[in-house]
């Protein structure tokens, strides 16, 4: 653990080689995080544990500086840094759908309805995650370290300074609020 506390002090110095030996130590817990998530998820079923892995890694080789304290506060960024990259592929694949830069070109419309509308679910989490910040920034921070970082109550509870029990609470409250912004439908 005292590795793990030397290199997050060296990386928030700007040491670039602290973040790589940091994603290095860690690897195994980021790949885990990432496969989590990914578990039986058909929307994001193209990406694999080691892709979103490496893409938070380079994600975070461009931050610079990584202003982190502890080992647990680090996974917390490392949960906001996995939701940016399932989020961003979910888009990508949205736009690829819709045509991005293809000609459009009349089909029958059973094609279209046969692709997987799951994509569209993981912005639309998206869109209510933002809502949600804006009710109450803890519940945003609960649901991005539980649902796309994997952590437990006791580590989300350390990371935000709260108890377990807290945590439980937020994680109850947020999703009966992203189940109401869901449904509503305007996310």
């Amino acid at each position: 653990m005292s590795d793990v506390t030397d290199l997050l002090r060296r990386a928030s110095s700007d040491d670039r080689s602290a973040i790589d030996e940091l994603f290095a130590l860690l690897y195994k817990d980021v790949r885990r995080m990432a496969h989590g998530r990914l578990i039986g998820s058909a929307p994001i079923s193209l990406l694999n544990t080691t892709a979103v892995a490496n893409e938070a890694y380079l994600r975070l080789c461009n931050v610079g500086r990584l202003d982190v304290t502890s080992r647990t506060h680090f996974m917390a960024y490392l949960s906001k840094v996995l939701r940016a990259v399932i989020v961003d592929f979910a888009r990508r694949r949205n736009a690829e759908r819709r045509g991005g830069a293809a000609q459009f070109v009349t089909l029958d419309t059973a094609v279209a309805d046969s692709v997987a509308a799951t994509d569209n679910e993981v912005e639309r989490l998206d869109d209510a995650l933002e809502v949600l910040q804006r009710t109450d920034p803890r519940l945003k921070q609960v649901v991005e370290m539980r649902y796309f970082a994997g952590m437990s109550d006791a580590e989300i509870a350390e990371a935000l300074d709260v108890t377990p029990r807290t945590v439980g609470r937020d994680w109850v409250r947020a999703r009966l609020l992203l189940s109401v912004e869901l449904k509503t439908g305007d996310v």
